[in-house]
């Protein structure tokens, strides 16, 4: 029923929703990755080897330093605990898609943890669902056997009908997808070994980048908890 609903309303209101989506892109504020090191090493414990791959989200697009970043924040959380050697590989604008050849360029290293991010961009560029489900795939192929990780851990989707950035019925629109992905990828997740957390942190304005599309640094101190306590209670 929820893909018919979308499928009628693609089809009725697809002129406004390319004109509303082209808007967006072009009048959006533009944030840039924020500066700080792409790997690190600190806490104290047992030693916990950690890749952080994805989007933008990923990358701490939002934040002023990669140390109020999920990276950074990450770290911090589970510093009391172990030896936190961790590794950041993401880009802006990255979908699954072009995550794996950006994994696959890089010199592979065993890892304890692995943790995507990913989802919006493949729900804005309309990456067809069962498109997506093979990619993931592969992604996490790649994770399990070149990058040996043990354990591989996903972020779920944010709901896009939250984004202060996107009008209506675009933000409506993506919402209801980003709704049904997010359900047929935790899924997946369960059927494949892979830890799926979906994604409950209320996005007010104040857990909002100043773009209104990414996370502020409030946004991931509670996602660098939230995956923090996923790794220590298992």
């Amino acid at each position: 029923m929820l893909v018919l609903l979308e499928t009628i309303a693609k089809l009725l209101l697809s002129p406004l929703l390319t004109y509303q989506a082209l808007r967006v892109r072009k009048t959006a504020t533009r944030l840039s990755e924020p500066p700080g090191h792409r790997s690190g090493s600190g806490g104290r414990g047992q030693p916990l080897k950690i890749l952080i791959t994805g989007d933008s989200s990923a990358a701490g697009v939002g934040a002023t330093h990669q140390s109020e970043a999920l990276s950074g924040q990450l770290a911090r959380a589970l510093g009391e605990s172990y030896q936190v050697n961790w590794k950041l590989i993401a880009r802006t604008g990255n979908t699954t898609r072009t995550t794996i050849p950006l994994l696959r360029s890089q010199q592979f290293e065993p890892v304890d943890i692995a943790l995507v991010v990913l989802g919006v961009n493949d729900i804005t560029s309309q990456t067809p669902l069962k498109r997506l489900l093979r990619q993931r795939a592969q992604l996490y192929q790649l994770l399990f056997e070149d990058w040996e990780a043990k354990r591989v851990i996903v972020a779920g989707i944010p709901p896009l009908k939250d984004f202060p950035l996107l009008p209506h019925p675009l933000r409506w629109f993506l919402g209801v997808q980003a709704k049904r992905f997010d359900k047929a990828l935790a899924h997946q997740a369960l059927t494949l070994g892979v830890d799926y957390i979906h994604f409950d942190i209320p996005l007010t304005p104040t857990m909002m980048a100043e773009d209104g599309f990414h996370p502020g640094p409030n946004t991931y101190y509670l996602m660098g908890e939230k995956v923090a306590q996923r790794i220590l209670h298992r």
